[in-house]
């Protein structure tokens, strides 16, 4: 990891030589594709950071690649930068990619067991892991870091980022179901167990209420918003209180955790395991 590094630091410093960066571009997205370098991950103390320099890497990729015809046929056409097609799997590298539109880019690791449903998409820089599942009409987003058997219902959207490099991307720890058109974006994490109902929306902005432990849980300067590990959010509303908003009767959308993940939620979420 730290020799590739050092090569995106001489690129960024100026190196031009062609074959120098072909091979970093090369070794760089086959690293992003198997899982050895990741945009952020667990530190010894089990706390996650930010591998900002792999973002500025594939930042670099885009600035060394040009736009090109991927096109099918006359009917399908395609363009995109020339170094980052599609990602090439296997059936021995165990990834479920049911046919019908789905699109998985080059340098986005996607771990076996991991099941696509069409159409579905997973963007560079993205980390799934072991038997999650990716519903249809769902995102993982720019170096979006999904966990172990999580499962995106359909049309759930898990924001990206790239810029700025040090910005934290989305996390979604392990075991976390989250509903059909839910929206997680602006580096919110997700912790364990998790479980987000159908339509919740949370970014850098949202405030959760959580009725449990009567608390209000926010991001600060320093920290994301973070999901309590077990946490069962839901759509709720708060009435605005301005004279203007009780007049009108007006409302902000605002996630409420009603309770902690409990045997009962286990066995609903358990029947996917039987599916499978």
């Amino acid at each position: 990891m730290s020799e590739l590094r050092n090569r995106l630091e001489s690129i960024i410093n100026g190196n031009t030589d062609k074959s120098f960066i072909t091979s970093f571009v090369n070794d760089f997205i086959d690293s992003l594709n198997n899982g050895s370098i990741r945009c952020a991950q667990k530190n010894q103390d089990q706390e996650w950071i930010v591998n900002s320099w792999v973002k500025v890497g594939i930042l670099t990729l885009f600035k060394h690649s040009s736009l090109t015809d991927f096109s099918i046929n006359d009917e399908f056409k395609f363009f995109d930068k020339d170094i980052l097609h599609l990602k090439s799997l296997k059936l021995e590298d165990g990834v479920r990619l049911v046919p019908g539109g789905s699109s998985i880019r080059t340098g986005s690791y996607v771990a076996p067991g991991v099941i696509c449903m069409p159409p579905m998409y997973i963007n560079i820089g993205a980390y799934v892991d072991e038997g999650s599942m990716i519903d249809s009409h769902a995102l993982v987003g720019t170096c979006a870091q999904v966990g172990k058997r999580v499962h995106l219902s359909a049309a759930s959207q898990i924001g990206g980022v790239l810029e700025p490099a040090g910005a934290r991307p989305v996390i979604v720890e392990d075991d976390v179901m989250i509903g059909g058109n839910c929206g997680v974006y602006e580096g919110v994490m997700v912790k364990r167990r998790a479980v987000l109902g159908t339509g919740v929306i949370l970014n850098a902005s949202t405030r959760v209420y959580d009725l449990v432990n009567n608390a209000v849980i926010k991001a600060t300067n320093e920290e994301p918003l973070v999901i309590p590990e077990g946490a069962v959010v839901i759509p709720g509303a708060r009435a605005i209180q301005s004279p203007y908003g009780k007049e009108h009767g007006l409302s902000v959308s605002t996630p409420l955790i009603i309770k902690y993940r409990d045997e009962k939620t286990d066995a609903k979420t358990a029947l996917e395991d039987i599916l499978r």
